[in-house]
């Protein structure tokens, strides 16, 4: 296959656009997966049931309103050229929203205003990084695309577990010990009783994003700009719904774009839930739950890692099909574990209790950062695969669209499920109506896996062809 001859980018440019990663994965760690979203179904909302449906609602709606406006706002930003203000304006957004998420207080009873946050929350970060990863196939010939994603993918993972580190061993006192995961009192005077060190998630995630996304902003190149914004806001709509007329037409584009929106919705859905599920089913402790964070980050950034390097060797659609099924088998650890059980069989010890499924969520926690990490960075190389470079921002808007259109239907069907298994005529306890809640995840999974075969990618068909 033949590569676009381009100036070369410096080092400190490349460095910039990695950061980003960097920059925003605490909002996945703190917020989204390991502090906030586990405290608000743990201590604000009613219960757990209750807090895991209400959260489903907060961030798909967050990901209904990203689906409706991502492919619009990607055309203009092709057709108009540079996508840094884009960056700018979502960024600030997301960030207001993280920091509102200090006033999110133990048992608070009007709980629309906590939810409107975190909707804005992922809308905003959400939205900036389709921006952020338009701007990758200008920065390094496609050969070494699997290499850089998978790199800024596990260099993400490493802030996200710094950050983990930070917030659960100095900052989050637990209410009974007053004390944070590594013993200390928490600094800067935290209150435990008031829940201040899980809360503190929200403005730490702003602050820390505000800190590292400088350096994109100062060093990464961004394209000039092409037209004048009432030009291109009219020509980029009407490249879009070109786009959206031909894309039947185009099947591995099109298979890709509904395979990717089935299996990163449940991915998603899986680092949402993750946490809440251990905190409702095997009733761990913040604690508990931050050490499973820290673990999935350290393997997220190792699978990132390697799966960079295997897509560059064997390229993005093998990464992506063997990080389904590992994920699929993880899922199954996950559903079938409870306090008492493991793969659906009771173990129990002498006194009654088993530490064996704390060990499996774990190595599932394990597993699942590492599958997850390299199919994250694998998913944006493949993409590029399926499009010329000026329609890039347009495609991750696409992109972004596939993913959310399933990102609102994954938590509400997961929020609907466990509704409906929670309801007293069923007659299911709380936690095994979160069992049959999460359960969605892997028909999500399997269907972006079988829609698979569709999907073609030139430069793996080019590595195929330069081994004949």
């Amino acid at each position: 296959m033949m590569e676009v001859v381009r100036a070369s980018v410096p080092k400190r440019g490349i460095w910039g656009w990695m950061l980003f990663d960097w920059a925003q994965q605490p909002f996945h760690t703190l917020i989204i997966t390991f502090v906030f979203a586990p405290y608000f179904a743990a201590s604000v909302a009613p219960d757990a049931a209750r807090g895991q449906e209400l959260w489903g609602l907060a961030t798909g709606i967050g990901g209904l309103v990203i689906a409706l406006t991502s492919p619009v706002f990607g055309a203009i930003a092709d057709a108009s050229g540079p996508r840094k203000p884009w960056i700018l304006a979502f960024s600030v957004i997301g960030m207001a929203a993280c920091c509102a998420l200090w006033f999110a207080m133990p048992g608070m009873e009007d709980l629309l205003f906590v939810l409107i946050a975190v909707a804005l929350a992922v809308f905003g970060m959400e939205f900036a990084a389709v921006f952020n990863n338009a701007m990758m196939p200008d920065l390094v010939p496609r050969s070494e695309l699997g290499r850089l994603s998978g790199s800024a993918w596990g260099l993400g993972y490493v802030g996200g577990l710094i950050s983990l580190v930070l917030v659960l061993g100095f900052m989050a006192g637990q209410p009974d010990t007053g004390r944070t995961l590594l013993g200390f009192q928490p600094i800067l005077g935290l209150d435990p009783a008031t829940r201040q060190g899980d809360r503190v998630a929200g403005p730490l995630t702003a602050i820390w994003y505000a800190i590292f996304i400088l350096p994109m902003f100062l060093f990464t190149p961004d394209i000039a700009r092409r037209a004048a914004p009432s030009g291109a806001l009219r020509r980029g709509l009407a490249e879009l719904g070109g786009t959206l007329r031909r894309l039947p037409s185009e099947r591995s584009y099109f298979s890709y774009l509904l395979s990717s929106m089935f299996y990163r919705d449940a991915l998603n859905a899986l680092y949402a839930f993750g946490g809440i599920y251990a905190a409702g089913v095997l009733q761990w402790s913040i604690v508990q739950i931050g050490l499973f964070g820290i673990l999935a980050n350290i393997t997220g950034a190792i699978g990132a890692w390697l799966g960079g390097r295997t897509d560059q060797a064997f390229g993005s659609k093998s990464v992506v099909v063997g990080s389904i099924l590992i994920l699929i088998v993880c899922c199954i650890m996950v559903i079938s574990t409870t306090q008492t059980e493991v793969l659906f069989v009771t173990v129990t010890d002498t006194a009654g209790a088993s530490s064996l499924p704390d060990v499996i969520f774990y190595v599932a926690g394990g597993l699942i950062g590492a599958a997850g990490g390299s199919i994250q960075a694998s998913s944006r190389t493949l993409l590029v695969d399926q499009v010329e470079r000026d329609r890039v921002t347009e495609a991750f808007g696409l992109y972004a669209l596939s993913g959310k259109a399933t990102t609102f239907i994954g938590p509400l069907s997961i929020a609907f499920a466990t509704g409906y298994f929670a309801d007293e005529a069923m007659g299911l306890s709380a936690q095994d109506a979160q069992r049959l809640g999460v359960t969605p995840i892997i028909v999500l999974f399997l269907i972006g896996l079988a829609l698979l075969p569709l999907v073609r990618s030139r430069y793996q068909d080019s590595l195929a062809a330069s081994r004949i």
